[in-house]
């Protein structure tokens, strides 16, 4: 009888955890995270790393463009990297404005903002349609934020800021949160974006903690609705794809 040839058996190192491909930098926050949101683990699919990184609130990442943070997000991401992470991605859109020192300083990919999308899917749409954004801070989101995404500047966008709870609730960082006063600021704000642009085809929302009420903003708008979910859950395909 022939030696049976087994194929090649060895286990290969370099990480200090394995089996979660994908690593999030989250604000410092103490508002409720609730399943949907990025920073819910039973959110996704797969397991993820997560890295708090110091000193970056809600109010000074959205309002004060995360000033004197760069540096403790790059380190946030290197350790996440070193833990075992493949990929980067951060939980808030306005983080757009460190995409190019994040990348630089990883030997990964980095996708910081749901706002990157908005390119794809305005390619995605018919002729004469675009796509919109909802933003917790209409205020504050700067050109600056659009153009380090790849959105075009007169890209149509709304705030959350009129609403009574969702706005005030995340950049308050209050203890308590209302969902259905959450959800029904962000359905009046994507119900204010097709009104006030019938061209409208499709809505993105740049917020990652608006995702658990993307269901019911499709169901009350008919468009489709794009998220920091789907967006991560696209980028980790790319870093674990499907064995078939």
């Amino acid at each position: 009888m022939g030696r049976l040839i087994m194929p090649e058996r060895i286990a290969r190192g370099g990480k200090a955890v394995y089996g979660a491909a994908l690593g999030i930098l989250m604000l410092e926050a103490r508002f409720p995270r609730i399943p949907g949101d990025v920073g819910h683990a039973q959110t996704w699919p797969f397991p993820v790393h997560y890295r708090v990184v110091p000193g970056a609130s809600p109010e000074r990442v959205v309002c004060r463009r995360a000033a004197g943070l760069l540096d403790a997000f790059i380190a946030g991401a290197r350790e996440l990297v070193a833990m075992g992470a493949d990929g980067i991605t951060t939980n808030c859109g306005f983080l757009s404005l460190f995409q190019r020192e994040l990348a630089a300083a990883v030997e990964v990919p980095v996708a910081t903002s749901a706002l990157m999308q908005a390119p794809l899917i305005e390619r995605l749409l018919p002729p004469g349609r675009r796509v919109g954004i909802l933003t917790i801070s209409r205020a504050t989101l700067t050109p600056e934020h659009l153009a380090a995404a790849g959105v075009a500047p007169d890209t149509p966008v709304v705030g959350t800021e009129s609403g009574r709870a969702f706005s005030r609730t995340v950049l308050g960082n209050e203890l308590e949160m209302d969902l259905a006063a959450c959800e029904q600021d962000i359905v009046d704000a994507g119900e204010e974006l097709r009104r006030r642009h019938p061209e409208i085809g499709a809505i993105l929302l740049e917020c990652t903690n608006m995702c658990p009420h993307a269901h019911a903003l499709r169901a009350h708008t008919g468009l489709p609705v794009f998220d920091m979910v789907s967006f991560v859950t696209w980028f980790h395909a790319g870093l674990v794809p499907r064995r078939f």
